[in-house]
């Protein structure tokens, strides 16, 4: 039988520490009190221009967002590089300074366990939606619940998505 506080734990992003794209570990858990936006990011994709929406969106509402990048090789081999190849690409090509973590899995039988907590509602509470291409994205809110999923087409910095990190 479980408790209030583990059920409570069972739905949090926050009970997740990930790896950065330096190999480092990151509690989520230190993002409490803002909301993020975790996506799928990729280097050789059509919605790879995201990347310059994204740090806009990082720099002009980072007091309520934080932008968190997550590298995946799921479609069509579209991020075939390694950690410090994606890095130095983000960087130089769109100046991203926002968070990046190590390239991981989003989808399939090794889909990371952060990914399966935010594409699984039995998980999260409130969406089932699983990356279906690159650059979806996941709000979380300010305690680490999952409010929303949007797909590839929505851009960063469209009046939907910025509407609800700023309600």
């Amino acid at each position: 039988m479980s408790t209030p506080e583990t059920a409570a734990a069972a739905g949090s992003v926050y009970d997740f520490t990930v790896k950065n794209i330096d190999g480092q570990d990151v509690k989520l858990s230190q993002y409490k009190g803002k909301k993020l936006l975790i996506v799928n990011v990729a280097s050789e994709c059509g919605y790879t221009p995201q990347y310059k929406e994204l740090e806009e969106l990082s720099k002009k509402h980072g007091d309520r967002v934080a932008v968190l990048g997550f590298p995946a090789n799921n479609f069509g081999g579209q991020e075939p590089g390694s950690n410090a190849q994606i890095a130095t690409f983000c960087e130089k090509n769109f100046g991203v300074t926002f968070p990046m973590f190590a390239k991981i899995s989003v989808k399939g039988d090794d889909t990371a366990p952060l990914y399966q907590f935010l594409s699984d509602k039995s998980k999260n509470g409130t969406v089932s939606d699983a990356p279906t291409w690159n650059f979806c994205k996941y709000l979380v809110d300010e305690q680490g619940h999952v409010i929303g999923f949007y797909k590839s087409d929505v851009k960063p910095m469209s009046d939907e998505l910025v509407a609800a990190i700023l309600k």
